[in-house]
């Protein structure tokens, strides 16, 4: 197997790896707070479920530049992100 189809395979169990994750992850936030759990033991539920929100936020992100380097290995054969010199040098000296 090539450097290339090696990475494109890898890049694609992750990405199905990340999506099962994430999917996990809202099943869990989904689970009614038990409501004979009060105080201290309460509000430690209610922040791990909003933990495991910001978590999944995250995966939502790292999936995105996951799919993003699988279009780029399938268009140019690297998983290097394109390159975008346009406006760098005039945004630079522009203030």
């Amino acid at each position: 197997m090539s450097d290339t189809n090696f990475t494109l395979t890898a890049a694609e169990n992750l990405l199905r790896a990340t999506e099962k994750a994430i999917s996990n992850m809202i099943e869990e936030i989904e689970k009614p707070v038990d409501q004979e759990v009060t105080g201290s033991a309460r509000k430690a539920e209610l922040a791990s479920i909003k933990q495991t929100a910001m978590d999944a936020k995250e995966l939502l992100v790292v999936r995105q530049d996951i799919e993003q380097m699988i279009k780029n290995a399938r268009e140019t054969g690297t998983i290097d992100e394109e390159k975008d010199f346009g406006g760098g040098f005039a945004e630079r000296f522009s203030k």
